[in-house]
């Protein structure tokens, strides 16, 4: 019984932990200049796909003015994170088209 609860626990807590790395990279990502509904959209698929530590040098990036969706990918190329780039890249290209929501 207390071996279920705590995956149960364990399975919620992880449900928050997603909740609030998407709410962040869609904060992050609004922050430096997307509209809500991409950076939403954006943000759920970066934050299942990579981990804590390439979202927050995401967030870094952010710490920059404005910069439009090419800027901030150049951005992150010259950072050397490819997994990161063809995250953002592909979660841009399939929320832009309509693909995702």
């Amino acid at each position: 019984m207390r071996r279920a609860l705590l995956i149960i626990a364990l399975l919620a807590a992880s449900g928050c932990v997603q909740q609030i790395k998407e709410s962040r990279v869609k904060s992050a990502l609004t922050e430096g200049g997307l509209s809500e509904p991409l950076a939403g959209c954006m943000a759920h698929r970066m934050a299942t796909k990579l981990t804590i530590h390439q979202l927050r040098q995401l967030q870094r990036l952010n710490a920059a003015p404005r910069r439009t969706i090419s800027e901030f990918i150049n951005a992150l190329r010259q950072n050397g994170d490819a997994d990161a780039v063809e995250v953002t890249i592909s979660s841009a290209a399939l929320c832009k088209t309509g693909f995702v929501r």
